[in-house]
């Protein structure tokens, strides 16, 4: 039992069973009050004439019930396990809610149809039941997504959380040493895309679909490459290319120096990640930038958005230097 609860919601794991059972066990009894008023046998199946395909009412009853109930727990089982993201826990407790919900309505909708016919062959699934019951499957879930309130359950993420607490209280000049910063082009720039490729594409798009998608791809990846995020800490610094790959990375031992400066992307090559004249240099604008230089001689520069921040960064990466040198070792990531 103790396995268990590290591993399992049980108040999740609880509702998941019983919510299934009850909602077949409440069709069942409507289905029963509605049994005097529905043709024997009853439709299982329809086409725009009527119904094609004809079983028991028993069997309709228990069949019905018994694939809701399988449907359900396989949709609810899905929020129940501690280690599954929180935001996955909550959708798959909103979509189990959502499908055994629409379908009973399918099965009620399919019955009330049929209701005072004397031969199932004539009948059609009731669409108003259906429309009512499927139209509030959907909100239901999604307010069932909001409610649920997972078990809290420690993490890894957790552990990394509480070390860099630990360190950040045995050291607090830390928070001084480290800074994450996005940088992104003027916003002119992501206009002149928009005219130039976007709407472009879309006129493309009425002859050729395919190589109108591909233009406007291409815009939308180009544009990716003009946000940049750089981040500083006493390892170093690190630059990625639309926040996610990294295309710089200057240990703080190999820093020789960092100076804030207003630089034009033509000296160093134009916008983008740049190789030029013994420099590697990520720019999305001209305008303020860090320009460091390693130990090697080489030069490295990088957007920085303002002169403010380029100035907090530059002293960022000169003080962290400047403990690499003297040979204090930053803490682990």
């Amino acid at each position: 039992m103790g396995k268990m609860r590290d591993s399992l919601d049980l108040r999740a794991l609880r509702f998941a069973v019983a919510f299934p059972l009850l909602l077949a066990a409440a069709f069942a009894v409507c289905a029963l009050m509605l049994r005097n008023n529905l043709p024997d046998p009853v439709a299982i199946a329809w086409n725009a004439d009527g119904g094609i395909s004809f079983a028991p009412f028993l069997a309709y009853v228990l069949g019905g019930g018994g694939f809701l109930v399988v449907a359900g727990w396989l949709v609810f089982i899905q929020a129940v396990p501690l280690a599954r993201p929180v935001i996955m826990r909550r959708v798959m407790m909103g979509m189990g809610l959502m499908v055994t919900l629409f379908i009973t309505s399918v099965l009620a909708a399919g019955l009330v149809g049929q209701t005072g016919l004397a031969d199932a062959r004539s009948s059609h699934v009731d669409a108003t039941v259906l429309a009512l019951g499927a139209g509030a499957a959907l909100p239901l879930g999604v307010v069932m997504m909001m409610a649920f309130k997972p078990d809290p359950h420690w993490t890894p993420e957790d552990d990394a959380a509480l070390e860099a607490e630990r360190i950040r209280t045995e050291d607090p000049g830390l928070a001084e040493d480290s800074m994450l910063l996005w940088v992104h082009a003027r916003s002119s720039v992501f206009v002149m895309i928009c005219v130039a490729t976007l709407f472009p594409a879309m006129l493309i798009a009425i002859a050729l679909p395919w190589l109108g998608a591909l233009l406007a791809v291409v815009a939308v990846i180009g544009a990716c490459f003009l946000f940049v995020r750089v981040r500083a800490d006493r390892r170093g610094v690190q630059v990625f290319v639309a926040g996610v790959l990294r295309v710089l990375t200057v240990p703080a031992v190999d820093i020789a120096g960092a100076a804030a400066q207003e630089v034009r992307a033509a000296d160093f090559g134009g916008w983008g990640l740049r190789h030029h004249g013994g420099a590697t240099a990520m720019l999305v604008s001209s305008g303020p930038a860090v320009v460091v230089r390693q130990v090697s001689g080489r030069r490295v520069a990088f957007s920085a958005g303002t002169s403010a921040t380029a100035d907090r960064l530059a002293g960022i990466l000169n003080r962290v230097a400047a403990r690499a040198q003297r040979g204090e070792q930053p803490p682990a990531p």
